[in-house]
């Protein structure tokens, strides 16, 4: 059937061009070739029927990467889930160089990914000191970094993706910047009390000097805080050499004042040390003496743990990773270690005496506490008040005994009849206790852990 109709189409095709070529004047034929001729804007617009414009890029094409510096310290630990965002090179006053980094992870999770690498990777850290910004700033040999992590709200998120995100600044300044400038020292350094790990004496002047945000002046190598001579003479050399091995935070935690503030310097000693704060210290002045021994050092806690062991102890409490290391490892009395009184750790309360104790002659002797007593005490120490003690912490002062003379109660206190055990702790004091780690004749001090570091 379709064979039979051929002839008639195209005699029909041909009596139309017929008229159209005899017609080209006529107004119908203009019409009528108009509607058939091709569409102009074909010309200037190819991508109407999906031919792709030639310079631009498409979806399922690689887009330009932002790429870390070729400089960028192979050391400063990245945070896995995060994708760098800018780069912006600032090398003018304090030559230091920003990346921005984005991750989908809660700001937790970041914090306490940068607090363990820190830790466990030699540097000398800050704890943050922005309740909205996590802060850190870090030092590791001639290198200087400073982390910024923000939670951010996300505008309009696509469907799979979280209404929450985290912002991430890596700021640092290249060795080859840090280290043109030995004799320089940020005048504002570990002025943050919340000092966790070993940072630097404030004005060492072989080390790098440049901190974000800080002026530099020329110093001389050590400087003393300024109210040393408010503590009793015996205790000063060892506040000197933990304040040197960077333990002790310049000033207590509720003294408020800037860098120019003359109290910045201050440590007072006669100050009672609560609680919190020897805590930290035990941690960093622990890790700081077996800086080269990780099997003698105490883990941090991470933030995002699954229980608290204190009840008053929360994961946004900025030394939780130091209080529920110190439970996790059994180090100071918890639920954790079977102690079902000891829910509330009570940071801000001052340490007394048998506190002080307890928690540390576990990092001294390195073994079981001895089976202990109220006669034992007394045959041994002597003391007129032994029954005042707590019953927990008879077996630690008994082992602090067979320390000899370099037992902390001897060094702490002297020769004393009166143990006083709830009695509170002055900061010189929680210093005199941590200038020493082992027992007699086998161990370290704050002054030899100060010969290695600074050894070649």
């Amino acid at each position: 059937m379709i064979f039979c109709k051929r002839p008639a189409v195209l005699l029909s095709l041909a009596v139309l061009f017929t008229s159209l070529t005899a017609c080209g004047n006529n107004p119908t034929a203009k019409t009528l070739e108009q509607s058939l001729a091709a569409d102009p804007r074909l010309q200037d617009n190819p991508g109407i029927f999906g031919e792709s414009p030639r310079n631009e890029p498409q979806p399922g094409q690689n887009q330009p990467t932002v790429e870390l510096p070729s400089d960028f310290p192979p050391n400063i630990p990245l945070y896995p889930n995060a994708k760098l965002e800018s780069v912006t090179d600032e090398r003018t006053a304090e030559n230091s160089v920003v990346t921005r980094w984005l991750s989908s992870d809660p700001s937790n999770f970041i914090t306490s990914f940068y607090n363990d690498q820190f830790q466990k990777n030699g540097w000398q850290i800050l704890q943050p000191t922005d309740d909205s910004e996590d802060t850190f700033e870090a030092r590791r040999k001639d290198l200087q970094v400073k982390v910024s992590i923000q939670a951010k709200s996300v505008t309009n998120p696509k469907p799979d993706q979280p209404q929450t995100a985290t912002a991430l600044v890596i700021e640092y300044i290249p060795n080859s910047t840090a280290t043109t400038k030995p004799t320089e020292t940020a005048s504002s350094q570990s002025n943050n009390p919340n000092v966790i790990g070993p940072a630097l004496p404030d004005n060492l002047a072989t080390q790098p000097s440049n901190t974000f945000g800080s002026q530099t002046t020329a110093t001389p190598k050590y400087q003393k805080f300024n109210d040393l001579n408010q503590a009793p003479p015996e205790l000063r050399q060892a506040i000197e050499d933990l304040a040197d091995l960077g333990v002790l935070s310049l000033k207590s935690q509720d003294v408020k004042s800037n860098s120019n503030d003359a109290n910045s310097n201050s440590f007072e000693p006669s100050k009672n040390v609560t609680r919190r704060e020897y805590a930290r210290w035990l941690v960093a002045a622990n890790n700081a003496m077996y800086a080269n021994n990780p099997a003698k050092q105490i883990r941090l806690a991470s933030t995002n743990a699954q229980s608290t062991a204190f009840t008053d102890v929360s994961r946004t409490d900025p030394d939780f990773p130091v209080i529920q290391g110190l439970a996790e490892t059994g180090l100071i009395p918890s639920p954790l270690s079977g102690d079902s009184t000891a829910v509330l750790f009570r940071p801000d309360a001052p340490l007394t005496r048998e506190q002080l104790i307890l928690w540390k002659i576990p990092l001294d002797t390195r073994q079981a506490l001895p089976a202990a007593n109220l006669e034992a005490v007394n045959q041994t120490w002597g003391f007129q008040d032994t029954g005042k003690i707590d019953p927990k912490a008879l077996r630690a002062v008994l082992a602090d005994f067979q320390n000899g003379e370099q037992s902390n109660i001897r060094r702490v206190f002297g020769y004393t009849t009166l143990f006083q055990p709830k009695k509170p702790v002055s900061r010189a004091e929680a210093a005199a206790a941590l200038v020493y780690f082992g027992t007699l004749g086998e161990g370290i001090s704050a002054g030899e852990a100060l010969k290695l570091k600074n050894s070649p």
